[in-house]
């Protein structure tokens, strides 16, 4: 052969790649099928899932006071690294403070699974099930029947626990947990029962008995909340905005909904709540000291009229009216910062420093009025007496005037906070599911389902390391290949059918026009100048391996041999596992084993075939000595005795790196050929089958690659009609 036929092992053949791709289509097809078969049953079991949004606003705390104050230096100071003002509120917007009086509010803590509800009931079910949250009850809905859950508090040994509920009857259920009934109760009414693990509170009610059980579950908190979570989502719409979004997802519209609306009412609740705090601190104080400085006002008056109804009118020296106008300064500047105290209470701890100052402030006012009590002693009797009545009265009445005024200005105060936030958007239920999208997951079906089939294809064929061209057998091992016979589809679907059956049809007999038929046809002028220099006219088809095809191409090239009005005698050599008679639609015996035993005679296994000038002999039964039975002298005088009544004797034989049965045979034989399959026979094979040959002192003629694939293989087969086509009759 010359060089252009010589093939290079680091070049990929792209348009034998496309070939190959083509011929495995029907591999390509199934995955894709499959895939969209996939897509449908998922589609089938999958709920729809829908979402809804929110929009909150986060409004900047500080008052316009300081906004006109900073002016520009405040939008310097925001841009240089200040962090947005929703990055606190998304934070508590994903907190149990809020998610956990929602959970709560909605019993969203309380979970119900249909137990009949597995993956192979929803694919052939119509049945459609719901569960009903709000603030009352969880209600179960099944084909127009239902039970609602109206409280269900257990022991915390049982959070998180699948519990199984079962309806005895229409008036009685019953607990399960691990196969052991753990509690009873009364439909329709609250039962209360304590145990080992503690209280138990729970009402269930219906009017129809379930025949399924059902699974419910209370979850602790904190998997509440991150059940929760799971389809809740958060955060800011832009940079330092300041608009929060919120989105929640699930099966039931309306409930997301609900849900959703809760989350907004009760963080907006909060949001006042805690802007008030302050506001509410205070009152508390000023309502605790009102009472008492209204009854100390009015203790005081009496006291003092009864004083001046006694000594008449006394008038109060300049220094007397000093010192009472300093007590009183002293005592209102106490009640302020006992107020002030009350406000900072709200945001610090006491160990703050502001509340140590006002501490420290409320220690030095209390000092300076202890030594003004005491200057105030050293005044004359009746002087004295009427200062402090006087000062008692005027320094309440002070005081009552001053905290009534607050009060009613931290009561418009609260009435009208609004705290920072507002919301924008609340939750519309929605309309269409964002999940699962239909036309998306079918059409990535059909792109799954065609990658993994390419995939599958190009790993085939990357696994097929086997001989895939006729040259690399001429280069590599110095042989003639007489013909590459191509796939046939209509032999290959026959054989699929009737491999189990007793008879397999002769292509070159049913469909003598198929290519591979024509490709054998094409080899008849080369044996016959193989046979011209040959010791006899006897052919030995063999092979490397099983599977390979040998009874295929040993079947119908004596076909075509008889067709060619040739005397042939097909013998099936393979004394362990031939299957020729299956071809002739006979039986295994009598045969060969039992002309070479002497149990019958040339005559009795010698049987005439439906095709004309076609003789074929079987192999018999297996004596457990085929290759004693073939190297003994009665089977050298048969053949040739045989080799004087036909034309051509074809020897289908064993493989020849599995038994000797081959080796043996082909010392007897004129010519011999080897069949490599396409794709499957390793070039090393063929090199081990040939060497088996030279040490019995054999030559091999050539090789016939079978199996050629008709699209991937069709250089090959072309190749096969150049070599032959000059010699062909």
């Amino acid at each position: 052969m010359n060089q252009n036929s010589k093939t290079n092992d680091d070049t990929i053949d792209l348009k034998e790649l496309f070939f190959s791709l083509i011929a495995q289509w029907k591999v390509i097809a199934l995955c894709v099928i499959l895939s969209l078969i996939c897509a449908l049953l998922y589609l089938r079991i999958t709920p729809e899932t829908y979402s809804t949004d929110a929009m909150i606003l986060v409004e900047d705390g500080k008052s316009a006071a300081s906004a006109a104050l900073l002016g520009q230096l405040g939008s310097l100071a925001g841009s240089a690294g200040q962090k947005s003002p929703a990055d606190a509120e998304i934070e508590i917007l994903n907190s149990r403070l809020i998610l956990g009086q929602v959970i709560k509010s909605l019993n969203l803590n309380i979970n119900i699974k249909d137990n009949q509800d597995g993956l192979f009931h929803r694919l052939i079910s119509q049945d459609k099930t719901k569960l009903i949250y709000n603030t009352n009850s969880v209600t179960f809905e099944k084909n127009q029947t239902s039970f609602s859950i109206k409280q269900f508090e257990i022991p915390e040994y049982y959070l998180d626990k699948p519990l199984t509920l079962s309806f005895i009857n229409q008036n009685q259920f019953s607990l399960s947990y691990k196969d052991n009934i753990i509690f009873q109760g009364s439909l329709n009414q609250l039962n209360i029962k304590s145990d080992t693990k503690g209280l138990w509170k729970i009402k269930i009610s219906s009017q129809s008995s379930f025949k399924q059980s059902f699974t419910l579950t209370k979850l602790a908190l904190p998997t509440a909340v991150k059940a929760f979570q799971a389809n809740y989502a958060i955060g800011e719409r832009g940079k330092m905005t300041g608009v929060i979004g919120l989105s929640y997802s699930g099966h039931d519209k309306e409930q997301i909904t609900q849900v959703l609306n809760n989350v907004l009412a009760v963080y907006h609740a909060q949001n006042i709540e805690r802007k008030s705090l302050e506001s509410k601190q205070t009152l508390g104080f000023l309502d605790k000291q009102l009472p008492e400085l209204k009854q100390q006002l009015e203790e005081s008056e009496i006291k003092f009229n009864k004083f001046r109804e006694q000594y008449n009118t006394v008038d109060v020296t300049q220094e007397s009216e000093l010192m009472l106008k300093q007590n009183i300064e002293l005592e209102k500047m106490k009640i302020e910062l006992k107020q002030k105290q009350a406000e900072f209470s709200a945001k610090y701890t006491p160990d703050h420093p502001l509340m140590a100052e006002i501490n420290a402030q409320l220690s030095s006012l209390d000092k300076k009025s202890n030594e003004l009590s005491q200057a105030i002693k050293r005044l004359p009797e009746t002087q004295r007496l009427y200062l402090q009545l006087y000062r008692d009265v005027k320094v309440n009445t002070e005081l009552y005037t001053s905290l009534l005024n607050s009060y009613q200005q931290l009561k418009i105060s609260k009435a009208g906070e609004i705290g920072n936030v507002r919301i924008i958007d609340t939750a519309v239920e929605p309309v269409k599911p964002i999940k699962p999208r239909k036309l998306i997951v079918l059409i990535l079906s059909i792109f799954v389902g065609g990658f993994i089939g390419v995939f599958i294809a190009l790993l085939r064929n990357i696994l097929r390391t086997g001989i895939k061209d006729s040259a690399q057998i001429e280069n590599e091992l110095d042989l003639p290949v007489y013909a590459t016979v191509p796939r046939s589809p209509i032999q290959e679907s026959r054989v699929q059918l009737l491999k189990k059956k007793k008879s397999i049809p002769i292509l070159a007999v049913k469909n003598s026009e198929d290519v591979a038929i024509e490709s054998l046809r094409s080899i008849r002028t080369t044996i016959h100048f193989a046979l011209a220099n040959a010791k006899n006219n006897i052919i030995t088809i063999s092979g490397p391996a099983p599977e390979i095809g040998k009874s295929f191409i040993s079947t119908n090239l004596a076909a075509i041999f008889a067709q060619g009005n040739k005397r042939v005698l097909l013998i099936d050599a393979d004394l362990r596992r031939g299957y020729l008679h299956k071809y002739f639609d006979r039986e295994v015996s009598p045969g060969l084993t039992e002309l070479l035993s002497s149990k019958n005679s040339l005559e009795q296994v010698i049987t005439k075939t439906e095709v004309t000038n076609l003789d074929f002999m079987a192999r018999g039964k297996n004596l457990g000595n085929p290759s004693e039975m073939l190297s003994s002298k009665a089977f050298s005088d048969l053949l040739e005795q045989l080799s004087q009544q036909y034309d051509h004797i074809i020897m289908d034989t064993p493989p020849v790196l599995a038994v000797t049965d081959g080796i043996i045979i082909s010392q007897f034989a004129g010519v011999n050929l080897i069949v490599a399959r396409y794709a499957k026979t390793q070039i090393k094979e063929l090199e081990l089958t040939i060497a088996r040959f030279e040490q019995a002192g054999t030559k091999v003629n050539g090789v016939i690659l079978n199996d050629i694939q008709s699209i991937a293989g069709s250089t090959n087969y072309n190749y096969a009609y150049a070599y032959t086509s000059h010699k062909d009759d």
